[in-house]
């Protein structure tokens, strides 16, 4: 339960949104402190360290729906991921709204009490719960001397960081550059505008009384800013097509797919090296895998399929986010299967898999089949696990870093791969070797047996390879 410590009420704009009777007026009044948020040094004494130090942050939530609990998950979430920025959360603070202020995001007499602590604590940055408008972002920035990010801005931040390929970077620069097209501001000298003539007078660039009066830094930080994104969009879409390509091969060839979805740091990326011993990077740490990986593996029949590890979602993920990963989590929308990966030892599991799922409809990836898999189990709590199996009575229940039950996990997704279409009984020629570990690459084989004349197989594969052995069939077909 959170600390009841709270500021010294005041009485402002903060109550002119009361419609309901829903809200008791001393959650509306107070700035809740999250309790347990602090990764403060206490032991650091050193005042050059101290100054050295950057992005000290308070955080602030608007809690407008559910119970106190969820709000200090959000909260929580939200202090993971300005650590994983590399910034240093001091405190924590939620007020109580019906909605928040759509000028300073928490209530406006509750601004000043941020500034109070800001000073307190010697935070350089405030970082809010949710996506702020450019106004709101201007007057709390105003109010509170430091500088202000969103939730939006902190994800961005971080794909930033974590984005290694030429994909992962263009797409993370173009969320960027949206994101920050309507939030451009001009201060002081950056308001000035360019001539619009020559100076000297006379000529085509006009004299006195015929200069315009040009741009000025804003509109052209905002041309600039639209030229790079038309840029960007252009290499994205010609990736786009490297993927398609590779995609169609794939299924041309008939090799199933099945993507690894999942909330950031459920373990996806230690689940596809558990499964194929991709040797991906696993890290303790929210998104630490933008760049998706596809990796072979093999049914203990012989069939061949591939898995791919997709980027993390989080609730509340930047629609400029989906936007630009849209080419990458269409590995998703495409495939045959989508193991859904649950972190098992997270408060609120099922919150994450609501979050997971609303992105996943966003990609048009809600009509798949879809396996769910609780992770983690080894950290999760007895209760916690006892209450996900009677509510998701078809999940999977895995360790990914111990092994516990990879072995089933397997089994059920060769279970829910499709079936090859065709089937058919067909006597191979022996010096079409070539053929034959075809069909046992992509095909299923139900029995092998050597005549005289070949191989002799009863098979079930696909269209494509059917017709590939319909010259050598003896079941008649």
């Amino acid at each position: 339960m959170p600390s009841q410590d709270s500021f010294v009420p005041t009485v402002d704009s903060d109550l002119d949104d009361v419609t309901t009777g829903e809200l008791e007026l001393a959650d509306r009044q107070a700035l809740r402190r999250v309790a347990g948020l602090s990764t403060e040094l206490t032991d650091v004494t050193e005042v050059e360290y101290r100054q050295l130090r950057l992005e000290r942050v308070v955080l602030v939530g608007v809690w407008t729906e559910g119970s106190v609990t969820d709000a200090e998950n959000s909260l929580t979430e939200l202090a993971a991921l300005a650590e994983t920025a590399g910034s240093q959360v001091l405190e924590g603070l939620i007020q109580r709204r019906n909605r928040p202020d759509p000028a300073t995001y928490i209530g406006r007499g509750k601004v000043d009490d941020l500034g109070s602590v800001v000073l307190s604590t010697g935070a350089d940055t405030v970082i809010c719960d949710g996506e702020l408008s450019p106004s709101q972002l201007r007057n709390l920035e105003q109010r509170t001397k430091v500088k202000v990010v969103d939730r939006t801005a902190l994800i961005l931040d971080i794909f930033a960081q974590h984005a290694k390929s030429k994909e992962g970077k263009a797409q993370v620069e173009l969320a960027q550059l949206e994101y920050l097209l309507p939030r451009l501001r001009g201060w002081g000298e950056s308001l000035s505008r360019q001539s619009g003539g020559s100076a000297r007078g006379g000529g085509a660039g006009g004299g006195v009384g015929l200069r315009g009066p040009g741009e000025t830094k804003l509109e052209t930080d905002r041309r600039r800013i639209r030229t790079r994104i038309s840029r960007l969009r252009r290499e994205i879409k010609g990736m786009r097509t490297v993927r398609q390509t590779k995609r169609a091969r794939r299924t041309r060839n008939g090799v199933p797919a099945v993507a690894i979805a999942g909330y950031t740091n459920a373990g996806k990326s230690s689940l596809l090296n558990r499964l194929t011993d991709a040797g991906v990077l696993v890290e303790d740490a929210l998104f630490a895998t933008l760049d998706p990986a596809t990796r072979r593996a093999t049914t203990s029949d012989g069939r061949v399929y591939t898995l791919s590890d997709t980027v993390g979602f989080v609730r509340h993920l930047p629609h400029q986010i989906v936007e630009a990963f849209r080419s990458t989590l269409e590995e998703v929308s495409e495939a045959d299967l989508v193991v859904h990966v649950v972190d098992g030892a997270h408060p609120d599991p099922q919150e994450q898999v609501r979050a997971v799922r609303e992105v996943l409809a966003e990609v048009g990836a809600d009509k798949l089949p879809e396996l769910l898999v609780v992770n983690k189990i080894d950290a999760a709590d007895e209760e916690m696990l006892l209450r996900l199996k009677r509510e998701w009575p078809d999940a999977v229940f895995v360790s990914a870093r111990s092994g516990r039950g990879i072995d089933g996990l397997r089994a059920t997704i060769e279970a829910r791969l499709p079936r090859p279409a065709v089937e058919l009984t067909a006597a191979v020629p022996y010096s079409r070797g070539d053929l034959v570990a075809r069909v046992h690459r992509r095909g299923e084989v139900l029995s092998t047996t050597h005549a005289p004349e070949g191989t002799v197989l009863r098979v079930r594969v696909d269209e494509a390879l059917a017709a590939e052995l319909s010259p050598f069939r003896v079941d008649g077909k």
